[in-house]
C-alpha cells in the first residue's frame, strides 16, 4: 500500500516505499561525509591502495557507498581491517562488523552506511566488485529492454 506524502501544500503525490527509500536526504548525505572521510583517512594511513569509492544512494537499501581498496598481502589486509574498524569506533562511529580476517584474502567492513572491502590483488581483481557496480544506466536499459523483447 502507498503513503500520501505532500510535497507542497497545494500538490500531493503518491510514492511507493521503493520510491521514498531512494531518494537521498540531506541530512543523510551530511551525516556520511564524516564517516567516509575516516575510512578514507584510515586506509590512506595504512597505505591501502588502488582505493575507489563507489556512490549507491539509490542503487542499493544495503549502504550509500561502498569502499574498495587492495592490500600488498594477507596480513597487510588483515591489519588494515583491524586498524579501520578500532579508528572507527574511537572516532564515535560505533563497532563496525569485520567479516573474513582470519582469511586475509577479503575483508568486510561493514561501518553502517559505508561498506569497506578489502582485498589482495589477486582477489580484488578476480570477483571485480568496481566493475559489478559500474554498469551506467544505457547499458543497463538496453539490457532490460533485451529481456523484456
Amino acid at each position: 500500500m502507498s503513503e500520501r506524502c505532500a510535497l507542497t501544500p497545494e500538490k500531493e503525490t503518491t510514492l511507493s516505499p521503493v520510491e521514498r527509500s531512494s531518494k537521498p536526504s540531506p541530512a543523510r548525505d551530511s551525516e556520511l561525509e564524516p564517516l567516509l572521510s575516516r575510512i578514507l583517512s584510515s586506509l590512506d594511513d595504512d597505505k591501502a591502495e588502488d582505493i575507489v569509492t563507489i556512490d549507491l544512494k539509490g542503487r542499493s537499501s544495503l549502504c550509500d557507498a561502498l569502499v574498495v581498496a587492495s592490500g600488498r598481502s594477507q596480513r597487510h589486509v588483515a591489519s588494515t581491517a583491524e586498524h579501520l574498524a578500532r579508528r572507527l569506533k574511537e572516532a564515535g562511529f560505533g563497532a563496525a562488523r569485520v567479516e573474513g580476517l582470519p582469511q586475509g584474502d577479503w575483508v568486510l567492513v561493514d561501518a553502517g552506511d559505508v561498506i569497506v572491502h578489502l582485498f589482495r590483488p589477486e582477489v580484488r581483481a578476480y570477483y571485480d566488485l568496481e566493475g559489478m557496480w559500474s554498469v551506467d544506466e544505457a547499458t543497463r536499459a538496453r539490457e532490460t529492454l533485451s529481456a523484456i523483447a
